[in-house]
């Protein structure tokens, strides 16, 4: 498990190799610091162990950067203490720029020291980049505030043999409990025969910061009973945390994390990764994880003379406007530009259009700044942008030709418009769309079965493509449509459309989704029951649509 050598003879290379011990955080990879996300991007060895870290990495790490297991050696086996620093020494040679990741903040609970001890007897350089730690951030995550007006102390518990309980065992002292699970029931046995209150509040949190976090209340003399993972339970949850003390009661009414919308759903995406990173953020804000699955591929035109010839009149005058209508056509148009070696300066002289919000972002992102983009009430679609395309007029407008450089099937709604306003339009197809692969068989499976809890649907073909692929969502499956026409498709595949989205936009479609879910929750709480996710009813029952 050698590292490759790093060459350190380039101008500024430091002459022997550095490690900076990084904290991540709890979970929550949005909590990592300036300093983390600065030190990952110019690290040469990235040392993690145990915890899967390849997203975090393949976001904030340059490519080709080496990764190297210190969880488990070549044998299979648990790394020990004094094998993981040797690891981590041995990474610098050749100059190398090692991070060593590390759970919550380095100096807690990490075996931090003998890591520094093996720097300083090789005379390697190091710093310690701190992180959020669990001990506050997994109890403000679940709304609880470690210190109240009468708290005389907080005390963080890693139980060992001979920890003394007497110490902890004050009413007027918070006690955070660092799991695995038998650390939680340790404590709660050892606390109670210490003379704390059967009757303590305790807040016990599982997965914190995460999206599978979940929280319980209960009282010490309760803890064995309730916990996850305990006595009659599945498998023990990945992470916990207890905290015993009056500040655990806020728990009940205050975990604002898992009370989002739409807080643990697996929203389906079917959408191609680049156009579905917007998305997924904005799930996200509101606590879902969306799941993307391409169900179109896009291809350059079988034969590219024609869009070929429309960019060289771009560029010698012929046209007075270009009209985009989606971000693929801005990444064509803008591939084949670069490709005759210009760039957005191609645009000088000639109007530009988009049909909405997030296609006029992408024009923005190469230097252009569209002349027209529906807004406001105006409707985001070929129907929107002919409502504010102005006619010709031969008095301004001495070249009265348009291009339009689209998707193999677009429809004529945007070309017939213009036409009518006397413009001459040159519809060209500038990108080909095709039907992507199936998916992998679980992901099939989850489909059918009713695994996720809600599918967002952006137009008709992603609804075609969908069924093609993977076949119909469950029927506990909540669809969400972006708009009329694509509920129409939807419908007609006999799938229920539970949410429309008002506006024909992303964002619009997310937020109404967080809506439904809001009444979800409006209504369990009316009935006095716990709100579930559509994927653990998984029953065919009619919700009210929207």
């Amino acid at each position: 498990m050698n590292p490759p050598a790093h060459s350190s003879s380039s101008a500024g290379e430091p002459r022997s190799g550095s490690v900076c011990f990084v904290g991540v955080g709890p979970g929550d990879e949005g909590l990592l610091t300036l300093r983390a996300v600065e030190r990952l991007g110019t690290a040469d060895v990235v040392v993690v162990d145990q915890v899967d870290r390849s997203a975090l990495i393949a976001v904030h790490c340059r490519p080709g950067v080496t990764v190297l297991d210190a969880g488990f050696g070549d044998d299979g086996q648990p790394m020990t203490l004094n094998a993981r620093a040797r690891l981590v020494v041995r990474a610098t040679r050749g100059g190398a720029r090692v991070v060593r990741l590390m759970d919550g903040d380095p100096s807690s609970f990490h075996g931090l020291e003998g890591e520094i001890r093996a720097c300083r007897k090789a005379q390697v350089p190091f710093e310690i980049v701190p992180g959020v730690t669990a001990v506050t951030a997994v109890p403000a995550y679940a709304g609880v505030v470690l210190t109240a007006a009468e708290t005389g102390g907080v005390h963080v518990v890693q139980p060992y043999a001979d920890t003394d309980w007497s110490l902890h065992a004050a009413e007027s002292t918070t006690v955070v409990v660092l799991g695995p699970l038998g650390n939680v029931l340790t404590a709660a046995e050892a606390l109670l025969a210490a003379g704390r209150s059967p009757r303590t509040p305790v807040a016990v949190i599982t997965d914190g910061t995460t999206l599978r976090q979940r929280t319980i209340t209960c009282t010490l003399a309760e803890v064995a009973s309730v916990l996850p993972g305990g006595p009659g339970s599945a498998s023990p949850p990945e992470r916990i945390l207890a905290v015993v003390g009056r500040p655990a009661e806020m728990a009940a009414g205050a975990g604002w994390f898992e009370q989002r919308p739409l807080f643990g759903w697996r929203v389906l995406v079917p959408r191609t990764k680049d156009q579905a990173a917007s998305m997924a953020a904005l799930l996200a804000e509101f606590g879902a994880v969306g799941d993307v699955v391409p169900t179109i591929a896009v291809e350059p035109p079988r034969s590219p003379a024609q869009f070929e010839k429309a960019i060289t009149g771009l560029v010698t005058g012929r046209y007075r406007w270009i009209g985009f209508t989606s971000v693929n056509a801005v990444r064509a148009v803008r591939e084949k530009i670069e490709a005759f070696g210009l760039d957005a300066r191609a645009f000088a002289g000639v109007q530009v259009a988009a049909v909405g919000g997030v296609t006029a972002t992408a024009l923005r992102g190469w230097g252009i700044e569209p002349d027209l983009v529906p807004s406001g009430e105006v409707e985001q679609s070929s129907a929107g942008l002919l409502e504010l395309w102005p006619a010709v007029d031969p008095l301004v407008d001495p070249i009265d030709r348009v291009f339009l450089p689209r998707a193999d099937i677009a429809t004529d709604t945007l070309v017939a418009g213009l036409r009518e306003l006397g413009w001459e339009v040159d519809d060209v197809t500038a990108y080909r769309t095709v039907r992507a692969a199936p998916p992998p068989a679980e992901v099939r499976e989850a489909i059918k079965a009713g695994r996720f809890d809600a599918v967002l649907f952006t137009s008709s073909s992603t609804v075609r493509n969908l069924i093609g692929i993977a076949g119909k969502p469950h029927p506990a499956t909540v669809v969400a449509c972006i708009g009329p026409a694509t509920a129409k498709t939807a419908q007609e595949f006999g799938l229920r459309v539970d949410v429309l989205a008002p506006e024909p936009t992303v964002a619009s479609l997310v937020e109404a989704l967080a809506e439904y879910g809001r009444w979800l929750q409006a209504s369990a709480a009316e009935a006095g029951t716990e709100a579930v996710r559509p994927s653990q009813r998984r029953s065919s029952a009619r919700r009210r649509a929207r």
